[in-house]
């Protein structure tokens, strides 16, 4: 058998596609079967209508605004009272640095010479003479020491 006679026969045999050897031939249009020929055409359908609710998302907008305000109404008040606070210690810090000033004040009036040798013979104490030295390398004492004379004050008795 030929190459012909081998296409004839598989081109009889119903295939669709005819060859010879590798050789493809002439494509043959398979009939329209009479369900295909009466499809209708597509087209596009408008979207369904969607009902939605809109209630919950008027409440959730409302609330999401009302939560918003009273955040910031919150906020506002939180920082008022801060700075009422603030100006409070202020006040506090303003009256604290004066009474430091003062009690300095104090310390330095108590530590002038004169008060303290008011304060000396009030307690009974009298002055020295001249003091004794002690030199520490040798031991040496340099000086008389002398016990201190004098009277005490009628204040201290």
């Amino acid at each position: 058998m030929t190459n012909e006679a081998k296409a004839n026969d598989q081109g009889r045999s119903g295939d669709r596609y005819r060859t010879v050897g590798s050789a493809a031939l002439a494509v043959q249009p398979e009939p329209a079967t009479p369900q295909q020929a009466r499809r209708p055409r597509l087209r596009l359908a408008p979207p369904v209508p969607v009902a939605a609710p809109r209630t919950p998302f008027v409440l959730l907008i409302v609330l999401v605004v009302v939560a918003g305000v009273l955040g910031i109404l919150v906020l506002n008040t939180k920082i008022a009272e801060g700075g009422i606070q603030l100006t409070d210690l202020k006040k506090q810090q303003a009256q604290l640095d004066l009474r430091e000033q003062q009690i300095t004040q104090e310390i330095t009036e108590a530590e002038s010479p004169g008060r303290l040798e008011a304060a000396a013979k009030r307690l009974g104490l009298v002055p020295a003479g001249a003091p004794a030295f002690i030199r520490l390398p040798d031991g040496k004492i340099i000086g008389v020491p002398q016990p201190a004379t004098g009277k005490p004050s009628i204040t201290s008795q």
